[in-house]
């Protein structure tokens, strides 16, 4: 191992075991304050328990323990969650947590997050209970009776209403689209009902959005360099 590996072990060594101490603590204080276990896992934390302060990341960095691409997404989501609360009008809080589901689906399903909120975008603006007269349901207004199978895991055509089952889920289908036509415009057109239109209007909406965030992106990426 050289000498930087060393370093880098050393330093995240003392890191977990500052965060086990932590961890200790808080435990501690849990005890004396009862709280049902279902209420602390049914959602996501924000996005901003995952982001990293520009103090740590300083730290961290110096020590090999952070790559540039973790820092640069963390400085994305955060420059997307702030566009997007401000936009729409939606709280910073419900937004981070949104925006984190959709780099994690992204991730679980090999699809750019930023194409999945542009969805979000145009399906709901962002209303996690919006419900269409077709019974479209939450933030990718997903039709239920057409997915069934895959909402079993989360109990059914209520948890639609759950932004986490609702990004999950919608992404999914759009993956599957994806994959099944070739081809993300088609794909895009087929998840909002409009495949046999004779132009991709919706898709065009969505890929409207998703450029927006883009600049985002490379604005995020720049700050690094």
């Amino acid at each position: 191992m050289n000498t930087m590996s060393l370093t880098a072990a050393r330093a995240y060594s003392t890191l977990k075991s500052m965060l086990a101490l932590v961890g200790l603590v808080a435990l501690c204080g849990l005890t004396f304050v009862p709280t049902p276990r279902e209420a602390l896992l049914k959602h996501l934390p924000p996005l901003s328990a995952f982001i990293i302060s520009e103090e740590a990341l300083s730290a961290t960095t110096a020590a090999g323990l952070i790559q540039a691409g973790a820092i640069d997404g963390a400085r994305e989501q955060r420059a997307v969650t702030e566009y997007i609360a401000r936009r729409y009008r939606v709280s910073d809080q419900a937004v981070a947590s949104f925006v984190a589901t959709a780099y994690r689906a992204g991730s679980e399903y090999s699809l750019d997050p930023l194409l999945i909120l542009a969805v979000v975008a145009v399906e709901s603006r962002y209303n996690p209970v919006a419900e269409s007269t077709l019974g479209a349901k939450g933030l990718m207004q997903v039709i239920p009776k057409y997915h069934l199978e895959k909402l079993a895991d989360h109990g059914g055509e209520q948890s639609l209403l759950d932004p986490y089952v609702n990004i999950m889920v919608g992404s999914r289908i759009l993956r599957e689209y994806q994959r099944r036509l070739g081809d993300t415009e088609a794909a895009l057109q087929m998840y909002g009902g409009a495949f046999d239109e004779p132009t991709p209007q919706y898709a065009n909406k969505v890929l409207a959005e998703k450029a927006r965030l883009e600049v985002l992106r490379q604005k995020a990426k720049e700050k690094t360099v």
